[in-house]
């Protein structure tokens, strides 16, 4: 599959959405909070990850990049910078079912490294569910440790 990254554009959030909810069921929080606890707030899973693209947006509009392969976006990625801690965070990466298997979450990776780099940051950071085995290989294999586990604990009120 023939596919070029380049950065986002204001008019494709609803894009960046749709691919979202298309690949966060069962390794995202929101869908996993939702498994044990039912809807909350009068709104599904879907709705609070797809608001994830907003918050990530508003921290670093410059940041969001896109995998795009016959005028389609097929993936993303979304970074954060925190300059004076020298780091780079990257909150949300998806790639289309259809587009999978061939590199472009990796080279999603490699671009937000690459961006993370030119801005002379010392380390970056991505985090995956347990449930979510692809970020549990491919992270590594993009030259990621492990460095902690965290347990999410949720309540209705």
């Amino acid at each position: 599959m023939d596919y070029h990254i380049r950065k986002s554009r204001p008019d494709e959030i609803e894009i960046l959405k749709a691919i979202t909810v298309e690949s966060f069921g069962g390794v995202s929080v929101d869908h996993l909070l939702e498994q044990k606890l039912g809807v909350l707030g009068g709104h599904d899973w879907k709705w609070r990850k797809a608001r994830h693209i907003d918050a990530d947006l508003a921290a670093n509009d410059e940041g969001t990049f896109v995998a795009e392969s016959g005028g389609q976006v097929v993936g993303y990625i979304t970074t954060v910078v925190d300059v004076p801690a020298g780091k780079g965070r990257i909150p949300n990466l998806a790639v289309t079912a259809a587009a999978r298997g061939h590199g472009i979450g990796r080279a999603l990776i490699e671009h937000a490294l690459d961006s993370f780099r030119q801005q002379k940051l010392a380390f970056a950071m991505i985090e995956t569910m347990e449930t979510n085995p692809v970020g549990q290989t491919l992270y590594p294999s993009c030259g990621f440790v492990e460095v902690a586990r965290q347990i999410h604990f949720a309540c209705r009120l």
